[in-house]
């Protein structure tokens, strides 16, 4: 056999190798879709139907008592079971109020009776309905609006417009059928793919067997990704795009391919990150500053319109939402009332509700001290290296792409790397007040780095090349991933708990 055979055997054996990692990770992912439910209210859910039961008897021998007709008896009993059950009723399969304000934004958008005349985004009657209670509100105008950017939720709206017209049922009324079909289109589709497109990069950056096949064991089983599969959020969808920005940019930069469509992709891709991480403008400016150096005719004719498709889309459904082109984020006055958006009162289903924001509690206070601040988002209960230390390899990486890259192109990826991750981690370790220093909510990781997985899951790649020749390197970097895994797994069902650390500490009576 030659050496060009013996190499495509073993890029062939490679490619076979990422395929068994991608269908283990996406029959996990839909696995845990499919069994979807908060399922720590079924037990008091059940508590509570026994008493409908007793309730319903209760009242026909009421009704008998009165000598009512049994068929006005069966009538009124059907009717009382209703409302009874629709007061009971606990379980749902939307697992946190983060996921809840974007779906109850899709049901506001799509369904006829949700709507709000005048203002089509407000979902005030979404929130009457039970079970679509959410914190992640906004209020002006006097009507209630989710607190999330716009533009994910109307793009979702026309998958959910399309199965609405297909099929004639809500959410509200087949809420696990349709919202777990939408997780599968939406979450799942996307990561298996971009785990495809990421196997193209490892094997064109890559120069070991067994650094390749790391890498890829990582991605389909050691980040947050698929933990967050099974809700509806932005940081999945974020990092499928910069990981399609990411595959342009390397065709245009490493391959030298030049033609308009990589710069539509790369400036479409760049933005939709951007919409949905907002310090992710940080990744698009760095990406279109290079490419105006590099080829500043193709990056005007091609990045540029793409992006501003995205721009509009994303400022004109802010504007028909809130009347302006801020999103609420900005709408937090301290001084101007009429400003915050945030603090006031509701009303759901004849009940006043303060603003959850008015007087949070929890890991929503935030954390007084800066420094236990940055030590637990690093290294702590919510640490990136410590719930993932497979990044440490990434960060590694990055150092020997700069110090003394094979191809001198691959210190320019590095460089993007490296300077986008450190502006974020600097905005979100120190420039962010007391009450947003809070880990990113209730979550089972530091949620706003997510995004970066793709960019750090290519500059793992020397470093986990140079350790694939040494056993107890290799031993290293397999307990890395082991811990990586363990954490991504941690939150079996719900992603909006705290960390396996988290829950450690306070067992230690540390935390």
């Amino acid at each position: 056999m030659t050496s060009a055979s013996a190499d495509e055997s073993r890029a062939a054996l490679r490619r076979m190798v990422y395929w068994v990692l991608i269908t283990v990770s996406a029959g996990l992912m839909l696995g845990r879709i499919f069994a979807v439910d908060s399922i720590d209210m079924e037990g008091l859910e059940r508590f509570r139907l026994e008493q409908i039961r007793g309730e319903l008897e209760a009242k026909r021998d009421r009704l008998e008592r009165q000598g009512v007709a049994e068929n006005r008896i069966r009538r009124e009993l059907i009717r009382t079971e209703a409302e009874l059950r629709r007061r009971a009723q606990l379980r749902r399969p939307f697992l946190s109020a983060n996921d809840r304000s974007r779906w109850a934004t899709l049901r506001a958008l799509v369904e006829p009776e949700m709507r709000v005349p005048g203002a089509p985004y407000a979902i005030d009657r979404v929130l009457n309905e039970p079970g679509w209670d959410t914190i992640d509100l906004v209020k002006h105008d006097g009507h209630l609006y989710s607190s999330k950017p716009t533009l994910l939720p109307t793009l979702l709206a026309a998958e959910y417009w399309v199965i609405y017209k297909v099929t004639g049922r809500t959410l509200g009324e087949e809420p696990y059928a349709i919202g777990r079909l939408m997780l599968v289109t939406v979450n799942v589709l996307p990561l298996v793919f971009s785990f495809w497109l990421l196997s193209r990069l490892v094997e064109r950056l890559g120069t070991s067997d067994w650094g390749r096949i790391f890498a890829m064991a990582v991605a389909a089983l050691g980040t947050f990704l698929t933990t967050f599969a099974v809700v509806l959020n932005n940081h999945v969808l974020a990092a499928v795009t910069t990981l399609v920005c990411l595959y342009a940019l390397v065709v245009i930069l490493l391959d030298g391919d030049r033609r308009l469509r990589w710069f539509v992709l790369a400036g479409l891709a760049a933005a939709l990150t951007a919409t949905n991480e907002l310090p992710a403008l940080s990744f698009f400016a760095a990406v279109l500053v290079g490419l105006l150096w590099k080829a500043p005719k193709e990056t005007l004719l091609g990045f540029i319109p793409g992006a501003l498709v995205i721009a509009a889309g994303s400022l004109s459904t802010n504007w028909i939402a809130h009347g302006t082109f801020s999103p609420p984020y900005a709408h937090r006055s301290k001084t101007d009332p009429a400003d915050n958006w945030y603090e006031f009162t509701y009303e759901r289903n004849g009940r006043l509700y303060h603003s959850y924001w008015t007087n949070p509690v929890g890991v929503d206070l935030g954390e007084p001290s800066l420094a236990k601040y940055v030590v637990h988002a690093l290294v702590g209960h919510h640490g990136v290296f410590s719930l993932t230390p497979v990044w440490i390899l990434s960060f590694i990486g990055m150092g020997l792409w700069l110090w003394r890259p094979p191809d001198g192109r691959l210190r320019e990826l590095a460089l993007l790397v490296a300077g986008v991750t450190l502006v974020c981690l600097v905005f979100y370790l120190f420039v962010l007040g007391e009450r947003d220093r809070n880990y990113g909510g209730m979550s089972s990781g530091f949620r706003w780095m997510f995004w970066f997985a793709p960019m750090w899951l290519l500059t793992m790649l020397p470093t986990v090349d140079r350790m694939a020749g040494r056993k107890w390197w290799r031993g290293m970097a397999l307990a890395m991933l082991l811990v990586s895994v363990l954490s991504a797994s941690y939150p079996t069902w719900n992603p909006w708990t705290h960390p396996w650390l988290w829950d450690f500490l306070r067992y230690l009576g540390v935390q």
